[in-house]
């Protein structure tokens, strides 16, 4: 279902720019090869059934853990000065370390487990330039709708409270959702207009299912702000 709805809407913006096309002569495509940061949403954004929010009542971490480094492609079709569509993929992985707040072996050592999430998005986007073109400084805004292949993981020991025992064990999550992402940035060219550099902010929704998987939360905020450095080949 998820995936039907990603195709529909890629396939919208793919028509919508067709129409742009027709009363653009110049068509162009550039690829922008990417590095930057993604910082998840904080706990107070997000709902009381997170699966992190409820780990935090136990584990001791934060959730700005997470935020870390991600890479990303773009292939781009320009259709005259004003308009791209873009297709892309990117990746993003961070594993903490997390140990229980409260309790410890009966040793003295930590109870310790290690929390893992993975994000692949695949996008498509619009992106709006309002002024100047190829070769020139140029702001730019835009949206479009991502699919969010994600996998979220704690492997470790865990306390059974009802009777106090450690034990090892892994939980495991994982699925496709669909999300909108928002973004702006400026484009400075470095060579005439083959070469440029992009600097992006980028906001990206999504949650993910978490149930029946024995996490302690049912769903996983995936949203957060990305904050992208490309490098930009036009041809």
């Amino acid at each position: 279902m998820l995936r039907k709805a990603f195709v529909t809407s890629l396939l919208a913006a793919v028509m919508a720019l067709s129409s742009a096309a027709t009363a653009q002569a110049q068509i162009t495509q550039s690829v922008n090869l990417g590095l930057g940061w993604f910082m998840v949403r904080g706990e107070d954004s997000r709902g009381d059934n997170d699966v992190l929010v409820e780990d935090l009542q136990s584990l001791a971490f934060e959730i700005k853990d997470f935020n870390g480094p991600l890479v990303n492609g773009e292939w781009l079709i320009g259709f005259g000065d004003r308009i791209e569509v873009g297709f892309g993929v990117g990746f993003y992985q961070k594993t903490i370390p997390s140990v229980y707040a409260d309790f410890v072996d009966s040793d003295g050592s930590e109870i310790e487990q290690d929390l893992k999430l993975r994000i692949v998005p695949v996008t498509a986007t619009v992106k709006f330039l309002p002024i100047g073109r190829a070769g020139d400084f140029q702001p730019y805004v835009g949206g479009g709708v991502a699919l969010l292949n994600w996998k979220y993981s704690e492997v470790g020991e865990f306390v059974d409270f009802s009777d106090a025992s450690i034990f090892r064990d892994s939980y495991v999550a994982s699925g496709n959702t669909v999300a909108p992402i928002v973004f702006g940035g400026v484009r400075l060219p470095l060579n005439g207009d083959v070469f440029a550099f992009n600097g992006e902010l980028r906001w990206q929704g999504g949650k993910g299912d978490t149930s029946d998987t024995g996490l302690l939360g049912d769903e996983i905020d995936l949203g957060g702000f990305s904050v992208i450095g490309s490098f930009q080949i036009r041809f």
